[in-house]
């Protein structure tokens, strides 16, 4: 499967890039990198980082774009840490960041590509949206869109909204009303894939360089948030969409019409599903509303082994 990572490294995001890169049958041709939990020198020095930590410098990483479209950048410092990965330091990147621009390296890739390609977007969806305005003319070259963002009930950065998409609202609904096939992977489906003491341990178990990263980036983040809403350990988001591409067996979809609010300030960046066709508008997004969390935890324990 051809497939390209857009993200903003972070915890999750870092965790979803090991993910892949421990499962061959991804054949992931570029990462590009876009501002989000943290700023985008961040992001990009992240990403390259966990190229490096895999043993994978041969995947190119290109920065993206470094603020939202019209939003105010709100980093998630307080989750991922003041540099996006926080609980355990890796050496700093030998790995050069692409010179080239990540937008217009994923129209060239996407352009290139003998088949249409999967995008999998982990973060605000800026650098997917520029693209769309910039060359409309791609999207038959994108085969589908799997992407972590929203929320059918309450947000996590707002009582509305779910951070990827408060981050950059603009964008994600330009994305949402793109036509693209969408697999949208929300806070309701996430919120069943937690980090228990227990699994946590389990990666800890792993005794190699790879789980200890892991295990010390995920003894950091999110647990304080986690007791405040009375879960077991906090969410493990961004992986669900790369276990999605690689188990679908695992994940439970329902056809939805899905828009995102954009012009209530109260409400910004919510996603609006509509799971009965209230609306009479047509499903643009693939749903996800269940997760085996037991067999993505063994899914995940059983890549990261091999890395």
């Amino acid at each position: 499967m051809g497939l390209i990572i857009d993200c903003d490294p972070g915890v999750d995001d870092a965790v979803a890039l090991l993910l892949t890169l421990a499962s061959p049958e991804l054949d992931l041709q570029a990462i590009t990198t876009v501002a989000g939990n943290v700023p985008l020198p961040w992001t990009s020095h992240n990403a390259r980082q966990v190229c490096e930590l895999a043993g994978c410098e041969y995947v190119p990483v290109y920065g993206g774009c470094p603020r939202p479209i019209l939003h105010q950048l709100t980093p998630a410092h307080d989750i991922h840490g003041k540099t996006g990965l926080g609980g355990y330091e890796l050496p700093p990147p030998n790995k050069p960041l692409e010179p080239e621009h990540g937008v217009f390296a994923l129209r060239e890739r996407l352009r290139a590509a003998p088949q249409p390609l999967t995008l999998a977007t982990l973060g605000p969806l800026t650098n997917i949206a520029t693209l769309l305005i910039l060359d409309p003319d791609v999207t038959p070259q994108i085969e589908r869109l799997v992407i972590m963002g929203g929320a059918m009930g309450l947000g996590n950065v707002t009582p509305a909204a779910e951070f990827n998409f408060y981050a950059d609202p603009h964008a994600a609904a330009v994305v949402m009303a793109s036509g693209i096939p969408i697999t949208l992977i929300g806070l309701d489906a996430t919120h069943q894939v937690l980090t228990t003491p227990a699994r946590l341990q389990q990666i800890r178990d792993l005794h190699t360089p790879v789980s200890a990263a892991v295990a010390g980036w995920l003894g950091f983040y999110g647990w304080q948030e986690a007791a405040r809403k009375g879960l077991a350990g906090p969410p493990l988001h961004d992986p669900c969409v790369i276990a999605y591409l690689l188990a679908p067996d695992l994940f439970v979809t329902e056809a939805c019409a899905v828009t995102v609010v954009t012009g209530d300030p109260l409400t910004l960046g919510r996603t609006v599903v509509d799971r009965y066709g209230v609306t009479g508008q047509p499903p643009n997004a693939q749903v996800v509303t269940q997760v085996d969390a037991q067999g993505f935890y063994h899914l995940l324990i059983e890549r990261l082994m091999r890395l």
